[in-house]
C-alpha cells in the first residue's frame, strides 16, 4: 500500500447493472489489496455483497434497458436515490465511485459535488454513442474517469474531462478453468458435439425478448446439422422460469460456465451487450441480437450517433459479428447468420484471428488495480 494513503477509507460505490456488478466486484477487491481497512457502501449486487461491499440497495432492482422499461421500476430507483443521497449529506465518504449507470449516476454526482465529495468515474457512461451534451456535466461534476476502451480517452481529454486510460477489466475476469472434453461431461453432453452457446442476456427484459428467438434458431439448425447441441447460460438475477422456452425445446439451461460454454462453441448467440466482449476475449464467433420496447427503440434511433451496436464491433471499427435489431431478430435470420459460420471453417477461422487482434487492443490486464489505485490516490486528496 502506498505509504501516503489514508488507512480508513469510507468509499461509496453505484453499479446498478450485471455488469456493473462484476467489474464493482473487482474493483473493490482491487481497493481492499491496496488499501486494507477500507469500507465500501453503496449499490451493487451479489458479486460486490460477496468481494465486500455493504449493499444499501440491490442492482437487480434498478437494472432496466431504455426509457420505457424504467417506469415500472421509478419507485425503486427513487427511492435507492435518496438513500444514496442521504448518505452523501450525512457521511460525507472520502470518495464517490461511478460505475456506468449514467442516467443515475450522474444526478448522484452533482449531489456528491453539493457536500464536497469527490466523484471518480469508472467505466465511462456511452455518451460518445448518444447524447454527447452529457460529456459538459461530467466535466463539471466527475474529477477523474477511468476509461476502458481505447478510443475513450481521446473522446474525453478533447471535451475537458481528467481522464485515464486502464485497459479493459474483463482481461483480468475471462477465465476458462475447464478444457472442452471436462465442461462437456460435466453438463453432461457428448465430447464430440457440436456447439451453440445461448446467452440471451442479464435483465428480465433481455431474456423474455430474446431467448425465444435464440432457441428457434437452434431449433432450425439442428435439424441440419448433424450432432449440434445447445446450452443456455442463465444470468444470474433472471428467474429460471423464464427460461421456459428452452426447456421445452430440451435445451439444458446452466448456471454459471458463461465462459467454458462460450470455449466450448463453435458460434454464441448473445444480446448486445459487455458479453460481446467476453466472447471475443474467449475467441468465439458470435451473433449479437437486440430487441428494445418499440418506443425506447423509436427514441434510440434518433439519438444514437454510432455505427454499431456491439461492442466488439466498436472497438474493432468493423462489424467482425453480425448485428440483428428489433424485428430483423428472428429465429430465422439468426439461424441464417449462425448457419454461415457453422458451415464455413475458413470464415469461422478468419473470425477467430480478428477477435485475437480486438482482445490484444484491450490493454495490458490489472485494470481493477490500475483504475483502483488512481480511486485511493483521488480519495486521499493527492490529486
Amino acid at each position: 500500500m502506498d505509504s501516503g494513503l489514508k488507512s480508513h477509507l469510507r468509499i461509496a460505490i453505484v453499479a446498478g447493472e450485471a455488469s456493473g456488478d462484476l467489474h464493482g466486484a473487482a474493483f473493490i477487491r482491487a481497493i481492499r489489496d491496496l488499501c486494507p481497512g477500507t469500507q465500501v457502501v453503496g449499490i451493487g449486487g451479489e458479486r460486490m455483497v460477496q468481494a465486500g461491499c455493504e449493499v444499501f440497495f440491490h442492482a437487480s432492482r434498478l437494472a432496466v434497458v431504455g426509457l420505457a422499461e424504467v417506469f415500472p421500476r421509478l419507485r425503486d430507483v427513487v427511492r435507492a436515490f435518496q438513500k444514496m443521497r442521504s448518505y452523501l449529506k450525512d457521511s460525507r465518504p472520502d470518495l464517490l465511485v461511478l460505475i456506468d449507470f449514467p442516467e443515475f449516476n450522474l444526478l448522484l454526482a452533482r449531489v456528491a459535488k453539493r457536500y464536497g465529495v469527490p466523484v471518480f468515474y469508472y467505466i465511462s457512461p456511452q455518451v460518445w454513442a448518444w447524447r454527447q451534451g452529457r460529456v459538459k456535466t461530467i466535466a463539471r461534476v466527475v474529477d477523474l474517469m477511468a476509461v476502458v476502451l481505447p478510443f475513450e480517452e481521446e473522446f474525453y481529454r478533447r471535451h475537458g474531462v481528467r481522464v485515464h486510460y486502464v485497459g479493459h477489466p474483463l482481461l483480468d475476469l475471462v477465465k476458462v478453468h475447464l478444457c472442452r472434453e471436462t465442461f462437456l461431461r460435466v453438463v453432461g453432453l457428448p465430447p464430440d458435439c457440436r456447439l451453440l452457446a445461448l446467452l440471451p442476456g442479464s435483465r428480465l427484459h433481455e431474456v423474455e425478448r430474446l431467448l425465444p428467438a435464440f432457441v428457434g434458431a437452434y431449433e432450425r439448425l439442428r435439424s441440419e446439422i448433424n450432432g449440434l447441441q445447445a446450452l443456455c447460460v442463465r444470468a444470474p438475477e433472471v428467474p429460471m422460469e423464464l427460461y421456459a422456452p428452452a426447456f421445452a425445446a430440451g435445451v439444458k439451461v446452466i448456471d454459471g460456465y458463461a465462459y467454458e460454454t462460450m470455449a466450448a462453441a463453435e458460434v454464441a448467440l448473445l444480446a448486445s451487450g459487455t458479453v460481446t466482449l467476453e466472447a471475443a476475449i474467449v475467441g468465439v464467433p458470435m451473433v449479437i441480437a437486440y430487441r428494445l420496447n418499440p418506443l425506447t427503440y423509436f427514441l434510440a434511433r434518433r439519438l444514437v450517433r454510432v455505427p454499431y451496436i456491439g461492442l466488439v464491433n466498436l472497438v474493432a471499427g468493423e462489424k467482425v459479428a453480425p448485428e440483428l435489431i428489433q424485428e430483423e431478430a428472428t429465429a430465422q435470420r439468426l439461424a441464417e447468420e449462425a448457419r454461415q459460420i457453422l458451415l464455413d471453417e475458413d470464415r469461422a477461422r478468419r473470425i477467430r484471428a480478428r477477435l485475437a487482434e480486438i482482445k490484444n487492443s484491450l490493454g495490458p490486464g490489472q485494470a481493477a488495480y490500475q483504475a483502483a489505485n488512481l480511486a485511493l490516490n483521488l480519495a486521499s486528496g493527492r490529486r
